[in-house]
């Protein structure tokens, strides 16, 4: 019984040694694997930068249509989202006393009428001065401007389309009692549409620098809401002419034409600019990392050494970082095992080519 407990004893020490050097087997592997460094050095190459803002839409013409003077609709011959040409009638107030007022100012200048032309004869006779005749001509002046004032307060009482478009929301109905300056509806002229966006300094300023050297730049794409791109390019219609200091942006107008009226008026979107940038200097985005809002990287020397530097990034694509400042063609940088090292100290490491690196990124971070 004793010698049975015995060797059970001696497989179990067996078994538990074998555990241990397992472990540390896999420790060892780990251990390396962890010290694994990849560098790889920075790829000049063209790129396509791709800047996004978003937007509100607006119709190049929105205006409010109001009533002219007091009183009761008398016809409203449209229909909620119709579409009206310049000139067709969109609502008609009751005449009736601006009507009246016409004909009597009409009396009036009859009167008027007569008046001049019998003190006119009466002057040809010798019978009156000629002052006379110049009064009785302003009694006739004025009774036709008069005349003319009350013809036009009863064209006030039909509202007509100022320019073609589409009629929005009727805010009154036949029979309302509207009051002079009252908002009838609204008149949106869609054919081409004004896509407004917030632009920062940097990037006005980068803007402004390539306006007329790229053809990129006048291509302008419009994201709608439902992530769908619209089918028709825009361009820059207009830059307002001051900074919002609070935000440090600069308003733009991009203008898109609308042929298929499927733009309206209050929608909202995002602007893509798509800009060419010749020889820019990129690297992957995982050989970065950042510190205090700063971004950084680890350069590698001849002897191997590691040291941070930090860069200034001008663009930021899909996985890859377009360099502004802060490294040269040509150096090596960490790649793989950047949270491993520590400023100046000495590593040892791989290195794989740029041709290699970048076109990995995204299989990589899969």
């Amino acid at each position: 019984m004793k010698s049975k407990k015995f060797a059970l004893l001696i497989v179990l020490s067996l078994l538990l040694a074998g555990c241990d050097r397992s472990e540390q087997e896999n420790h060892s592997h780990s251990h390396g694997a962890k010290h694994k460094i990849v560098v790889t050095t920075p790829s000049v190459k063209d790129v396509t930068v791709t800047q996004q803002y978003v937007c509100q839409i607006r119709s190049q013409k929105h205006i409010k249509v109001c009533a002219l003077e007091i009183g009761y609709i008398e016809e409203i011959p449209i229909r909620e989202g119709q579409y009206v040409n310049k000139g067709d009638l969109l609502f008609r107030l009751l005449p009736t006393i601006y009507q009246a007022k016409l004909e009597t100012e009409l009396a009036e200048v009859q009167i008027a009428t007569l008046e001049f032309n019998n003190c006119n004869r009466l002057f040809k006779d010798k019978v009156v001065s000629q002052n006379e005749v110049a009064l009785h001509q302003a009694k006739l002046a004025k009774a036709t401007a008069k005349a003319k004032l009350a013809e036009a307060e009863v064209g006030f009482t039909t509202i007509r389309a100022p320019f073609s478009g589409i009629v929005d929301r009727l805010h009154e109905q036949v029979g309302s009692l509207v009051k002079e300056g009252d908002v009838l509806t609204t008149l949106s002229d869609n054919q081409i549409m004004w896509v407004y966006f917030n632009v920062p300094e940097a990037r006005y300023l980068e803007y402004m620098n390539d306006a007329g050297k790229s053809k990129d730049l006048e291509k302008i794409e419009l994201i709608l809401a439902d992530g769908s791109k619209y089918r028709h390019l825009g361009k820059i219609g207009a830059i307002e002419a001051k900074f919002n200091n609070e935000t440090g942006n600069i308003p733009f107008r991009a203008d898109f034409p609308n042929p298929d009226k499927l733009l309206r008026h209050g929608q909202t979107g995002n602007i893509q600019i798509n800009q060419f940038v010749k020889d820019a200097m990129v690297i992957p985005q995982r050989a970065s990392y950042e510190t205090l809002d700063k971004r950084y990287v680890y350069v590698v020397d001849q002897e191997g050494i590691a040291h941070q530097r930090e860069v200034k990034i001008s663009h930021e694509l899909d996985d890859i970082f377009v360099i502004n400042s802060g490294l040269k063609a040509g150096e090596r940088i960490v790649l793989e095992g950047v949270a491993q090292i520590h400023d100046g100290e000495k590593i040892e490491y791989e290195v794989h080519s740029p041709d290699k690196v970048l076109p990995n990124q995204k299989r990589h971070a899969e």
